[in-house]
């Protein structure tokens, strides 16, 4: 039987995800810019959209309800919709704003919670066993002073792995599993800032030494699919880093 998969975001590793798992299921891409999504989905074999705000709930709760109507049902969800919040004023913690705080917790981790809720509702309402897979960062667990010190960011990542964590335990006897994956830093739109520092694109090629520098989305989508699809049963409440290294280099 075909997996349907619910991702949010429409650009970087939510797109890579997207086109790797509708090779063989159907993918249902809830993201905020709508021409990014239908353009995704255009390129997809069995794929619908919805546009919506993650952080907003009525919206959420609409994208879940059209998931189903589109595919009848959901068998795993990717929440990777976020935002860095440097442009509001994130940074060191004597320093953050903060706007850019509740920027960043309001997306990153609310935006996660609302769409977990609202997705194991379905399965608890269904006796539905599913995959639940949130996106987290590196920077949650191993922070980096020079180039990446934006507090607000790894705090929300880091709510996201707690909550993770908490739901994983709660949620095991039924049968669904909850694990966050935590990238490195990777070539998406979000990064473009790093991308565009050559300080920073030359100490990313000693602190992510297996890919030589920043990963790309395709390196974190085939864990992602791994993680999400039924075969991968065994795994709940896990913190699976995908950096090319970071966390064990300088």
């Amino acid at each position: 039987m075909k997996e349907v998969l619910l991702v949010t975001g429409s650009s970087g590793i939510a797109a890579a995800t997207a086109r790797l798992w509708a090779a063989e299921n159907p993918v249902f891409v809830v993201g905020l810019n709508e021409q990014e999504c239908r353009s995704l989905a255009t390129g997809l074999r069995e794929a619908s959209v919805a546009v919506a705000d993650v952080s907003d709930e009525p919206a959420v709760r609409n994208a879940v309800a059209a998931c189903l109507d589109r595919f009848g049902r959901i068998d795993a969800l990717f929440n990777v919709a976020g935002i860095s919040a440097r442009s509001a004023g994130d940074g060191p913690l004597h320093e953050c704003k903060s706007a850019a705080w509740d920027l960043a917790m309001d997306v990153n981790a609310k935006g996660t919670f609302l769409m977990c809720r609202e997705v194991l509702g379905v399965w608890r309402k269904c006796a539905q066993a599913g995959a639940i897979l949130n996106c987290g960062s590196v920077l949650a667990r191993h922070p980096q002073r020079d180039h990446f010190a934006t507090v607000g960011y790894a705090a929300s990542k880091g709510a996201i792995e707690a909550m993770s964590m908490a739901a994983a335990a709660y949620y095991a006897p039924d049968g669904i599993r909850i694990n966050v994956i935590a990238p490195g830093l990777v070539r998406t739109p979000m990064s473009a800032r790093a991308q565009a520092n050559p300080k920073i694109t030359e100490y990313m090629t000693h602190k992510q030494p297996l890919t030589k520098g920043l990963l790309s989305a395709e390196d974190v989508a085939k864990t992602a699919c791994f993680l999400l699809r039924s075969d991968s049963g065994p795994i709940t409440g896990q913190i699976v880093t995908v950096d090319g290294g970071w966390a064990v280099s300088e």
